[in-house]
């Protein structure tokens, strides 16, 4: 079922039905906002690409949530508490970035907890969205937030040229999305062009980017 849920994001103009979010309540799809969106930024945080992610964003005095993966904030606490310093939130985004559906409901739950002794955050996201309805109902029965999202930047493919990513997000963004980019080098290449292209959009159409709130 969640496999299906994110290859429908995929395909519907990167934002899943609502008949979709309302079987699954549980999980935040949007969150509903006048004109405000919600930047993400998962897989971090990573050296020269996070510093230059903070910078853009204070530039546009834009707030975000960033995902992050446990081993990555053990090895680079000095940018996640700038992360912090600057305003921002954090979620957890797993220790080592495992797949739900790759692993037994135990070992998944484990890697979570690992991450959450470094990340302090109720908030949670699943690597790829791939995530069991155990495994998710575990999760939100212990508190966590289980956040999504309905506008997915592609920004992590090498399919995906900079202009494309930039449109993937700027013609389908809307007040109350959750936007998912990605804090990584992989994703740095398509990154560099969609997020200025994107914060110049929103300050453009009277939007700004806030932090997902706990």
């Amino acid at each position: 079922m969640y496999d299906f849920l994110h290859y429908i994001c995929k395909i519907m103009r990167f934002k899943p039905p609502k008949f979709l979010r309302r079987l699954m309540p549980a999980l935040v799809w949007d969150i509903p906002e006048e004109r405000d969106v919600f930047l993400t930024f998962d897989d971090g945080p990573t050296p020269g690409v996070t510093e230059w992610i903070l910078d853009e964003l204070a530039r546009h005095d834009a707030r975000a949530t960033f995902f992050c993966l446990g081993r990555n904030v053990e090895n680079h606490p000095e940018l996640y508490r700038r992360i912090l310093e600057e305003g921002h939130r954090v979620g957890n985004h797993t220790y080592g970035h495992v797949k739900g559906w790759e692993r037994d409901d135990a070992s998944y739950l484990a890697d979570v907890e690992r991450a959450a002794r470094v990340i302090d955050s109720p908030l949670f996201r699943p690597p790829y969205g791939r995530i069991s309805p155990r495994q998710a109902r575990a999760l939100s029965g212990e508190g966590w937030k289980i956040v999504m999202w309905n506008v997915v930047s592609r920004d992590y493919s090498r399919r995906v040229t900079p202009e494309r990513c930039i449109e993937n997000v700027v013609r389908h963004v809307r007040p109350g999305d959750i936007v998912v980019f990605h804090d990584s080098e992989k994703a740095f290449r398509n990154l560099r062009a969609a997020l200025p292209a994107t914060l110049e959009c929103l300050d453009e159409c009277g939007m700004r980017s806030k932090s997902i709130e706990r």
